[in-house]
């Protein structure tokens, strides 16, 4: 079987519908509904039933997304294994969350070439939303996201809790003004509890997606901005950048992503790797003023 079909499948069960699968796969929907037609001819059942609001299982569907994500894993990690470099025993590929990546991914990274050489290293950067679909593939071993969503046959464990401080490039650290502020999203959490803080300066003068973008446009333009404590501690202590005195602080954590069925030969050293440098992080000052909705628990999906 082409494990394209079960992939689509997949999709489609995760959106909800043929079009969202289809842009989610980066297909036409004309060819997710051929490798629908594909596999239900290969089961000899259907296994959606298609109306306005989109798609739904029907019962030998939902029989077969039993096994979907099992033949989607089991294939990509036979893929990964067979791709193994010469002299290394087995390959561990990890995905980390667009925000959280530095430095920890490159001190992992580090970690990993001292205390696992055996194991040949993957890494890629991207949206939460897209990692955890991988790590449900089994395309990625772990996943650093910083808000998963919750899903049957993940387990989720709390990595870190790191502040994100307001910062200045001005000597007394003033209070931002929206014409020479930078706005990083660091999140949904972040901006709800940002625009209750800060209402003026809901229409910033910069928008940046990317943290280290966004911090290194505020060292050359000047002005302010909210940035994780440790990506910003050089540039405190160097006194290029001044926290703003009194601002409220809020909480972006990480946390590790992983299938219950993982291999964990693999699995093991690498959240080992991420344990050790998540506990350098610096420590979340929990006697300051703080932004922070309530501390949320490692969670077991």
């Amino acid at each position: 079987m082409d494990i394209n079909l079960a992939r689509t499948f997949l999709a489609i069960v995760a959106t909800g519908s043929f079009m969202r699968a289809a842009e989610q796969l980066h297909v036409t929907q004309t060819a997710v509904g051929a490798r629908v037609r594909a596999l239900e001819s290969l089961l000899g059942r259907p296994l959606f039933v298609r109306n306005k609001a989109g798609a739904t299982l029907t019962s030998a569907g939902e029989h077969f997304m039993r096994y979907a994500p099992t033949l989607v894993q089991v294939w990509e990690r036979a893929r990964h294994q067979v791709a193994v470099p010469p002299g290394r025993r087995a390959v561990v590929t990890v995905g980390c969350e667009t925000s959280l990546w530095e430095p920890l991914l490159v001190d992992w990274l580090m970690w990993m070439r001292r205390a696992a050489p055996q194991l040949a290293l993957r890494t890629e950067v991207a949206g939460a939303d897209a990692l955890m679909h991988e790590v449900a593939e089994g395309i990625l071993d772990i996943a650093i996201v910083y808000a998963p969503r919750q899903r049957p046959g993940l387990r989720i464990e709390l990595l870190f809790e790191e502040k994100l401080v307001l910062v200045s490039t001005h000597r007394r650290g003033r209070t931002p003004r929206p014409a020479d502020y930078v706005f990083v999203d660091w999140g949904p959490e972040f901006v709800a509890q940002h625009n209750r803080a800060f209402p003026d300066l809901a229409s910033p003068g910069v928008f940046a997606a990317l943290g280290p973008l966004g911090r290194a446009y505020l060292q050359a333009a000047g002005g302010s901005g909210y940035f994780r404590l440790s990506a910003v501690r050089e540039q405190l202590e160097r006194g290029e950048l001044r926290r703003v005195p009194g601002a409220p602080e809020f909480l972006h954590p990480a946390y590790a992503v992983m299938s219950d069925g993982a291999d964990l030969k693999v699995v093991t050293p690498a959240l080992a790797g991420l344990r050790h440098v998540a506990s350098l992080v610096p420590a979340v000052n929990k006697g300051g003023r703080s932004g922070k909705p309530p501390r949320r628990q490692a969670a077991a999906a």
